[in-house]
């Protein structure tokens, strides 16, 4: 995602959390068919990141339209990883480059039926996009009709995770009349069963229930959403019963609410500290690997996490688990630089975002830790809305950041290509070595899983070796809703999904 995005301004986060409330509470009470109906009580959800691209599936609103069970792809992922049939109900690999996928009997919510057409025209815009989307970034698709029910997908090189990859939301299936007016609207246009029917800037959203959905159907007639980047919000919306569910409570806030209101789950993310390797201090590899003896991240996990995160191990935490066995130590480190030669650079910029309440506390924490290392920095943390575009376009020193591995494909191939590539879409801290490069085509294209991973595991060892991202911690995750009266949330470690046709109020 090289270049900006259409922002949207962020929630005023000098605002009590009471004051932020009252909208909430008043928006998910109406009496305008948002409190209730006959076939079962709507759902009031609170979400972490605004829409920051109006909802295109081309970016993070992608996430957020998959999580609220609005889109759907040719394929879906079960907890393990691996692709099952979602619009496709069936696919072959023809060669090693090409696949045919066999279309379910399915229609979009506005009526139309779901055909091949409609399947290749969402993949290639999807393929044009600006920006491109992270899972593309190192393949591409090209896509022919056999017939009406079927489509044919060959990709640049050859791709064993095709299949987990179309599960990825960027690449959700849309009706043409989502592609009218110069944008890509998946209101109304999806197949997922809530439809979206309205969307408020930054501020909240309304779903219905799809009751052509090809499934089984809703139990909830609808969703009402708030987007709420302030997390002592979310939780105290939890806490007063304004919401149903509340995405990433804050572990500040999770043993106040307890276990009845908290749910925790090992996760796929790590967070970490990326450092801009092509401008400013960080070019010089020797003050890299001074930044990286500088973190501590067991004192992050402690003081800022309550024990509820795990220390760093590498790219890839408990929530891969066959990473730990294939870990190999970094190669070719550079010798750090001593206080003394630190303390002559210039001041730093240390960027994080606020929609992860606790990371704000973490930039304070590391920025301790660079400083007593001798450099001098200053922080910028704001909505993430805000900050992305400039992340990209390599604007800051240091980037702190919560990443999912393995929301891409649910293989870290693509993470590490999108990341740490030359041609990466996602590469906030600008690196480019041959070597990097070399090793993440190496492990993209072995189609034995077992090949694969250990070839993920070589790419790791050389890209902590250039210390281009320094991990600081893994992450679980904490979502909030109270069990005894809210059923069928999904704990997803790979945020692909939380609120889906089960989930219920009674």
């Amino acid at each position: 995602m090289p270049s900006p995005r259409r922002r949207r301004p962020a929630l005023p986060l000098t605002l009590s959390a009471a004051a932020l409330l009252v909208p909430l509470a008043t928006a998910c009470s109406s009496t305008d068919g948002s409190g209730g109906s006959a076939d079962g009580q709507r759902l009031r959800v609170v979400m972490a990141f605004p829409p920051a691209q109006a909802m295109s599936p081309y970016g993070d609103d992608a996430v957020t339209l998959s999580r609220l069970a609005v889109i759907e792809g040719l394929t879906t992922l079960d907890k393990n990883g691996d692709a099952k049939p979602a619009l496709a109900t069936s696919w072959k690999r023809d060669d090693d480059r090409t696949w045919t996928f066999t279309l379910r009997d399915a229609a979009f919510q506005d009526g139309g039926k779901v055909g091949s057409a409609d399947v290749a025209r969402s993949l290639r815009v999807a393929e044009k996009a600006s920006p491109k989307p992270r899972v593309l970034s190192d393949t591409r698709l090209d896509v022919t009709t056999p017939d009406a029910g079927t489509v044919r997908i060959s990709t640049r090189t050859p791709d064993p995770l095709l299949p987990q990859r179309l599960a990825n939301p960027s690449l959700t299936i849309l009706s043409e009349g989502a592609y009218k007016g110069g944008r890509v609207n998946p209101a109304g246009h999806a197949t997922g069963p809530f439809t979206l029917t309205k969307v408020n800037g930054a501020l909240g959203a309304t779903l219905q229930r799809n009751d052509s959905y090809w499934g089984a159907g809703a139990e909830a007639p609808g969703v009402d959403v708030k987007f709420v980047a302030d997390g002592t919000a979310r939780a105290n919306a939890l806490r007063t019963k304004t919401v149903d569910v509340a995405e990433y409570v804050p572990i500040s806030q999770a043993s106040l609410l307890g276990d009845g209101l908290v749910h925790e789950f090992p996760s796929a993310r790590t967070n970490g500290l990326s450092l801009n390797t092509r401008h400013g201090v960080f070019a010089d590899p020797a003050m890299r690997a001074a930044a990286r003896e500088a973190i501590d991240s067991a004192a992050l996990v402690k003081g800022v996490y309550e024990g509820r995160a795990d220390t760093a191990k590498g790219l890839l935490g408990p929530g891969v688990p066959w990473a730990a066995a294939g870990r190999t130590a970094p190669t070719d480190r550079a010798k750090a630089a001593g206080r003394a030669e630190v303390a002559k650079t210039k001041q730093i910029v240390l960027a994080t975002y606020t929609n992860r309440p606790e990371l704000p506390e973490v930039a304070t924490v590391v920025q301790q830790q660079l400083t007593e290392r001798g450099f001098t920095v200053k922080q910028v943390v704001r909505d993430y809305a805000q900050l992305e575009a400039d992340a990209l376009a390599g604007k800051y020193d240091a980037f702190i950041q919560a990443r999912n591995t393995l929301l891409d494909t649910a293989d870290p191939v693509s993470y590490l290509a999108s990341d740490f590539t030359c041609d990466g879409s996602f590469n906030i801290s600008q690196l480019c070595d041959e070597r990097i490069d070399a090793a993440v085509d190496k492990a993209a294209g072995l189609a034995g899983t077992d090949a694969r991973h250990r070839a993920e595991m070589n790419a790791e060892a050389g890209i902590l070796g250039t210390d281009a991202l320094v991990p600081l911690l893994h992450e679980r995750f904490v979502q909030g809703y109270d069990d005894s009266r809210v059923h069928g949330v999904s704990l997803d470690p790979m945020e692909r999904t939380l609120i889906t046709a089960d989930t219920r109020v009674g």
